[in-house]
């Protein structure tokens, strides 16, 4: 398939012109946007709910992952009117009085709104904490994420031991967190909330107070592993927990999306079980590649919806 061709493809009862087919996005690996396609298209079952009533951030690599990349958050030029979109305060906030401006973000709920984003060489989409409801209303936020990154020569290891402390820390809590692989170097672990007493979601400051919180406990019991400062020279060797990705402005890569590193790697669902193997042994869990996804979905359904 020559680089620069193009078809016109009905998804949805839609129709779109993907271009570009046979572009190598991933040159590590020779992987073209038509097998990207491919893979968010096969993916879409269970990602497509994850994604459902959030704002998507997404990150461009229109020419592949070795030439440079751009954060796009505004629907862009020539988006198509059937897209649903959420004009929302740039500050993340629901309140007034801290707006400073509107941002109008792409909601993705369908397979022809995915398929016309990775068209677009999007190939991360990031999320909010929050949703928004069927009129588009910001809700507050219904989960609560920490990331674990490791500085190095910390690793994926490292963060599997952290892990299963924080997965501790949460239950003593109330709060039961399933792991993701973060497709980069590290862990992701969700934790899902529940509305008050007055059917409201807890807003975004007091679930970034408590991801801070028990971040900042583990530092003080752990602090030869664990870090909860975003200071990058004090992360050497230590795992940092990254508690601010609650906050209402700030998004946290998707489940299931690909990431733009050298090869196809996705953040990826997975058990408990894989998490303690990955604590014991320094080989025992690594990230995976798109094809591995693929199959792990086909083997055991969605492990992040479990």
């Amino acid at each position: 398939m020559s680089p620069d061709e193009a078809v016109q493809v009905a998804v949805d009862g839609r129709t779109l012109k993907i271009s570009n087919l046979g572009k190598v996005l991933y040159p590590a690996t020779g992987t073209t946007k038509g097998e990207v396609l491919d893979y968010y298209a096969r993916i879409s079952p269970v990602l497509l709910p994850h994604l459902h009533g959030r704002a998507v951030t997404r990150i461009r690599w229109p020419h592949g992952v070795a030439r440079g990349s751009f954060f796009e958050k505004n629907t862009p030029a020539g988006t198509p009117s059937w897209v649903r979109t959420v004009t929302v305060p740039t500050t993340g906030s629901r309140t007034a009085d801290k707006q400073e401006g509107t941002l109008t973000f792409p909601i993705v709920d369908d397979l022809a709104t995915l398929t016309w984003l990775v068209n677009l060489a999007a190939l991360e989409l990031h999320v909010h904490q929050w949703t928004v409801d069927d009129d588009g209303a910001p809700q507050g936020a219904n989960r609560l994420v920490i990331d674990l990154d490791p500085g190095d020569p910390a690793g994926l290891h490292e963060c599997c031991q952290v892990a299963l402390l924080v997965r501790d820390k949460l239950a003593e809590r109330g709060l039961q967190c399933s792991p993701v692989t973060s497709g980069s170097k590290g862990l992701h672990l969700y934790a899902r909330l529940e509305p008050g007493d007055d059917g409201r979601w807890p807003d975004s400051d007091a679930s970034t107070a408590l991801a801070k919180e028990v971040a900042e406990e583990l530092q003080r019991e752990h602090p030869s592993a664990v870090t909860a400062t975003m200071t990058k020279a004090k992360r050497g060797g230590k795992v940092f927990l990254d508690w601010s990705q609650n906050s209402g402005s700030k998004t946290t890569v998707s489940p299931y999306s690909l990431r733009g590193r050298d090869r196809p790697t996705v953040a990826t669902p997975v058990t408990w079980a894989e998490v303690e193997e990955g604590a014991e042994d320094p080989l025992g869990l690594e990230q995976f590649r798109f094809e591995e996804v693929l199959e792990r979905v086909a083997d055991h359904g969605d492990l992040f919806e479990a």
